[in-house]
């Protein structure tokens, strides 16, 4: 009889103490360009706090339209402000949480290999020895969408439309570029950057005025189960240390 009370007092403790931890961690939807800096984000918030941070990396469009349908997360960093503040004014965000934290930018991306000229920006696109062009998907990335204005911009849309590739999100897009799929790549220089790709390829900057700002907000959600958790980590994000890290991936980052 004792062995029986003492199991059913473990489990019960086991129980309590499962359910202390999962409140103690947040689910977060981040934009792709976000994969590298988040993790470094997130490495620093359970340092700090002890509470863990479980990030899932995609499109921002694609996370909008899963939160409208009830996806399970907590807080949502955005590629385009314009998600968050519809999620805002349609109350499925958190009143006040609204909070841009940077913007973007966009590069052309070639492997070490490649004989490209960069130099020569977005007209280097029309060599004839590139064939394929590695681009966000433009219907949900912001990155994408960006591409597309620098190529109309500069007039070689239409001359490279048929060699695109797409990827589901600016991180997919980066991979095939690397992985050799297309010769070259229009991606985030937060990506460009990362440990991943820093050392096997090039890349300048697409000039700003080239396409619309990639500005980024975030929300915590209103269906959030771990609000309080979900503020505190929203209020370790906007210190100025962690600014200072999102600008060492290139990022622009407002003055507060």
């Amino acid at each position: 009889m004792r062995f029986r009370r003492l199991s059913i007092i473990l489990i019960l403790a086991a129980a309590v103490i499962s359910q202390l931890c999962s409140a103690q961690e947040i689910t977060v939807a981040a934009a792709a360009d976000l994969q590298f800096a988040m993790q470094d984000v997130a490495a620093r918030y359970q340092k700090e706090t002890g509470k863990t941070v479980k990030v899932i990396y995609g499109s921002s469009g694609n996370f909008f339209q899963q939160i409208q349908n009830g996806a399970p997360f907590d807080v949502f960093f955005s590629a385009n402000l314009d998600y968050a503040k519809q999620l805002e004014s349609a109350g499925l965000a958190e009143a006040g949480s609204y909070y841009e934290y940077a913007s973007g930018k966009i590069v052309l991306w070639v492997p070490n290999a490649s004989k490209l000229d960069l130099n020569l920006g977005m007209k280097a696109l029309l060599y004839p020895s590139v064939k394929k062009i590695a681009v966000a998907n433009p219907q949900h990335a912001p990155y994408g969408q960006a591409a597309v204005a620098a190529m109309g911009k500069t007039n070689v849309y239409e001359r490279v439309s048929d060699k695109l590739v797409l990827g589901e999100n600016i991180s997919q897009t980066a991979s095939f570029v690397v992985a050799g799929a297309a010769d070259v790549g229009i991606v985030a220089l937060s990506l460009a950057l990362s440990p991943g790709m820093k050392d096997k390829g090039r890349y300048v900057e697409v000039p700003a005025s080239d396409y619309p700002p990639i500005q980024q907000a975030c929300v915590i959600l209103s269906s959030s189960k771990n609000k309080e958790a979900a503020r505190q980590f929203l209020t370790f994000v906007k210190k100025p240390a962690i600014a200072d890290l999102l600008r060492s991936y290139g990022f622009d980052v407002p003055a507060r």
